[in-house]
């Protein structure tokens, strides 16, 4: 990764969050590659946590929070891997800049969202097109992967990262090439484990929840905030207009008379007139 002029050549360093996400991403798929490929476990098994939009709507909602922990099994070990290396070579420096706390919520909300996207925009699309674009069953933490590449490109402009250990890319590059994989994915129908429609989830959650530090979510609520407090602010003025006005009390100007003018009985025995 480079840093202006400054190269810096070197595997990243996870942070205690990150570290545990990926034990635990290796951990559930090297559980259900052995239990399905050599215990003869039933798929059934894995299929219960998959993520599965009919099944969630009945009240299974637990499926979305377990669906970013599977990778298929068995057939081919790129969608984990795919998975870890995309974590492990951009998530450190969020998890460094952010912060455990931060990081951790960055990945287990842009998990949710990106899957409930889905589940939302195949609600809206018709049935034929909706079955083309969504599988059955969901699962993967490839739209995670999205969502901490483009919070990357935008908390750390100008800067540049190898892809495939080789390709310089800056952060609007890397930008470009993940929307244009994943229409590239769109455009060819070519299903993936996750859904066409959760990366783009991904996209969006890595913009509201990392697009810069405060976030565009926590910059719109913050707004929000303040725009509620001045319309209480300001209601309260008007009540206390409206009380007044009802008292029929009055705030009289004061000032200095003279008492040659006639009237200092009605001052004070400075001159100065009294309210």
């Amino acid at each position: 990764m480079s840093y202006g002029d400054t190269l810096q050549v070197g595997f990243p360093r996870p942070g205690r969050v990150l570290r545990g996400v990926l034990i635990g991403v290796f951990a559930v798929w090297l559980a259900f590659a052995v239990g399905l490929n050599w215990a003869s476990a039933p798929e059934s098994v894995f299929f219960r946590f998959a993520g599965d939009t009919e099944r969630i709507l009945r009240g299974e909602l637990w499926r979305l929070l377990t669906a970013p922990w599977l990778h298929l099994p068995s057939g081919t070990i790129g969608h984990v891997l795919s998975a870890l290396l995309g974590l492990y070579f951009l998530a450190p420096s969020l998890e460094e800049r952010w912060g455990g706390r931060r990081f951790a919520g960055f990945l287990f909300f842009s998990a949710i969202f990106a899957y409930a996207f889905q589940i939302v925009v195949e609600l809206l699309l018709p049935a034929r097109l909706a079955t083309r674009l969504v599988p059955a069953y969901w699962f993967g933490a490839m739209p995670v992967v999205e969502a901490v590449a483009i919070a990357w490109a935008l908390s750390f402009r100008g800067q540049t990262v190898r892809l495939f250990f080789i390709l310089p890319v800056s952060s609007r590059g890397l930008i470009l090439f993940v929307v244009g994989v994943s229409l590239m994915y769109l455009i060819a129908a070519a299903q993936t484990p996750s859904g066409l429609i959760a990366p783009f989830g991904g996209m969006l959650a890595g913009w509201l929840f990392g697009g810069g530090t405060p976030s565009p979510l926590r910059r719109g609520w913050l707004k929000l905030r303040l725009a509620l407090l001045d319309a209480e602010a300001r209601r309260e003025a008007e009540a206390r207009r409206r009380r007044v006005k009802r008292s029929g009390l009055q705030v009289l100007p004061g000032g200095r008379r003279r008492r040659d003018s006639g009237t200092d009985g009605d001052s004070s025995p400075s001159g100065r007139w009294l309210n």
